[in-house]
Order: structure tokens, then sequence, then C-alpha cells
């Protein structure tokens, strides 16, 4: 269609100029701010991690609800850590844990927040989390877990030193440790 003035009317591609410009905006907009979430639930997407020479050691800060929560490996794969003196073992979401292949043992119970639950024992190949690797760990496939937060309990975190102070943990493990 054509103006009074033979001059092509280009008010449809505007319109449609300007949809595009408003949908990349919110795009943007959306990605950013599902970015700053969860950087604010999981401050350590990429642990620090120094080596001393003695001791190989990874700097955790806290999230808003002063909890640790990290990005880690089992067995080569990546899963998010939360780190929990209170776990006596790793504990693994049971979908999580077929995603990462872990073979379910001897069925047992075990005390949780939501009460006596049936766990099933498995082995960690390896479990990383910074410089920080532990071998052959035991853990404990939750079914009644849900979501893809792995705790990391005491039969990981009893072969790490571990300090708090100032909403940061320091997580130390000797150089010479397999």
């Amino acid at each position: 269609m054509q103006s009074p003035d033979n001059s092509p009317d280009t008010r449809g591609m505007g319109r449609g100029m300007l949809i595009v410009f408003w949908l990349l905006v919110m795009g943007i907009l959306t990605w950013w701010f599902g970015s700053w979430e969860g950087q604010l639930l999981n401050p350590n997407q990429q642990p620090v991690s120094a080596d001393t020479g003695q001791y190989r050691e990874v700097i955790l800060e806290s999230n808003r609800q002063h909890h640790y929560v990290a990005s880690g490996l089992i067995n080569g794969e990546a899963v998010t850590f939360l780190l929990d003196t209170g776990a006596t073992d790793v504990v693994i979401p049971a979908q999580l844990a077929r995603r990462l292949q872990l073979q379910a043992g001897q069925a047992g119970r075990a005390m949780t927040a939501n009460g006596l639950v049936t766990v099933y024992s498995t082995r960690l190949d390896n479990l990383q989390l910074g410089s920080i690797r532990l071998y052959d760990v035991a853990a404990s496939i939750n079914p009644g877990m849900s979501g893809d937060g792995v705790l990391l309990g005491m039969s990981a975190l009893r072969n790490i030193e571990f300090s708090q102070r100032q909403g940061q943990l320091i997580l130390r493990q000797p150089t010479d440790a397999r």
C-alpha cells in the first residue's frame, strides 16, 4: 500500500521491528535476572582454589541464607553441593543418582529433617570441589529427596580440614592426600 505521496507505507515494518526489539530486551532481562538469582543461591559456581604447597585450599562464600553452596563434580559430572556437617554421608537425590549412573546398594534407614526415610548405600569413585579431590567416598541415595542438590556430608568432609570466619568457609586438604 502506498501513502498519498506515493512513498511505501513502512508502519507495519516499524511495528515488527519494535516487537522484535522488546522481545530481545525481555529475553536479555530474563537471562540476566536468572543468572543473578543463580549467583545469589550459589555464589561458588567456580570455587576459588589455591595450592599452598602443603595444602589444596578452597574458599567458599556463604549465600544469602548463610549456607555454603558450591558447584563441583561427582565422577566427572557437574553437581551442586550444599555443605551439611549434620549429614552422615554425601546424600544424592535418586533422579540425580540415575543420571550419574550410581548403583543403589543395601537399603538402610536414615533420620532426616523430614523424618525417617529409606536410603540406599553407594560409593562415589571421585568427588571434586575446586582443587580438592576425594576418592571412593561413601554416599547414600535418597529417593525422597527432590531437586538436583547434593548434601556434602561428613563421609566427605571428615577428610578435609575446615574453618569458618566472616562469611567464608575455608576447606583444606593436604597435598599428599589421595
